[in-house]
């Protein structure tokens, strides 16, 4: 937890990002960096983002998902969600998101 925590604070800081989750597909946070609030909140609409299920009005969703990326990938078989919010850039997730397996498949 704290390789995987350092390495979403770097990236978070790199980027200037608001935050940085990694959620499971059920949108439960599994590690962050940026305020808890924001993570637990960010986490649990991961899976919303990726799918692209955000509605165009004023939603909490819809406000959540303004400026947001995500990226889904598998890790042990299992599928993830890297999200972040304020500024990040496809390059950055994919980055991180290997950063993450590499964390998660020597555990």
């Amino acid at each position: 937890m704290t390789a995987l925590h350092y390495q979403l604070a770097f990236a978070r800081k790199e980027a200037d990002l608001e935050a940085i989750v990694l959620a499971d597909s059920s949108g439960c946070l599994v590690a962050g960096a940026g305020s808890w609030p924001v993570c637990e909140e960010l986490a649990a609409y991961a899976p919303l983002i990726a799918n692209g299920v955000v509605q165009n009005d004023a939603s909490r969703v819809a406000t959540v998902a303004e400026n947001a990326e995500a990226h889904t990938f598998s890790i042990g078989g299992a599928d993830v969600i890297l999200c972040a919010r304020g500024g990040a850039q496809n390059e950055l997730l994919l980055r991180v998101a290997a950063g993450c397996r590499r964390i998660l498949g020597a555990a």
